[in-house]
């Protein structure tokens, strides 16, 4: 196995053994602690799928919080026919803080590890995540007016009334489900903050893995609920 190969797989073990370590024996990572600010000051959000570039964050903005979102893209169905399509109407999704992860390794590899993470936890379900050594950083879901929030204030990282600036199809070889099976990966996303956002300026969904609905809504039910993971990155 070639040194740089062989480095990775060592990186992503330890990673896995960190993740997934005994919160009895790791109990600081459950209370919400997270990396110091130099830490993820070595982290840069990916912008392209290899073709296509979101905006790059704000002036004057840095990274405030790196999390894992692991839930469901959600769809409703006018009928469940062929001639019906999936219309979207939200997502709802626990942030995981990734944080904790990151002292285990060198920033260039850790990069590599963090970004594959999502394909990987996709296929877990949500009690391994809540029982591993990753505190809830906080919630994504849409409000009644259909906007995306983003409330990490339980962690006093701030709130995020999002709006989209930038949508990019996720990287062809995209995760597109649980164990690999699936439509696809949802886009990679940018937002900034609207009126009523606290502490946070803007946030990135990217590494995406699942979220896409069937392609019609034939044999579904009225209300569809598509499992997904992704990195989310907050910057203010």
């Amino acid at each position: 196995m070639a040194p740089a190969i062989l480095s990775l797989t060592v990186s992503f073990l330890v990673v896995f053994a960190a993740l997934f370590a005994s919160t009895e024996a790791r109990p600081h990572h459950r209370q919400g602690s997270s990396a110091s600010p130099d830490f993820l000051a070595a982290y840069t959000v990916p912008l392209s799928n290899g073709t296509d570039t979101l905006p790059a964050p704000a002036a004057g903005t840095c990274l405030k919080a790196l999390t894992l979102g692991r839930g469901t893209q959600n769809y409703t169905c006018a009928d469940s026919t062929a001639n019906s399509v999936p219309v979207a109407i939200g997502a709802s999704a626990t942030l995981f803080d990734l944080s904790p992860l990151l002292p285990f390794l060198p920033p260039m590899e850790g990069q590599v590890v963090l970004d594959i993470l999502p394909s990987y936890l996709v296929s877990f379900p949500y009690a391994a995540l809540e029982n591993s050594s990753l505190p809830v950083k906080g919630h994504h879901f849409f409000n009644s007016a259909g906007v995306p929030i983003f409330d990490l204030t339980s962690t006093n990282a701030g709130l995020l009334v999002g709006s989209k600036i930038g949508d990019i199809a996720a990287p062809t070889g995209s995760t597109p489900g649980p164990n690999g099976v699936g439509p696809g990966a949802v886009d990679w996303l940018a937002l900034s903050a609207l009126g009523g956002s606290s502490g946070l300026a803007g946030a990135y969904r990217v590494f995406t893995a699942g979220g896409k609905p069937p392609k019609t809504c034939q044999g579904q039910a009225p209300t569809i609920e598509v499992q997904y993971a992704a990195q989310y990155w907050f910057y203010g």
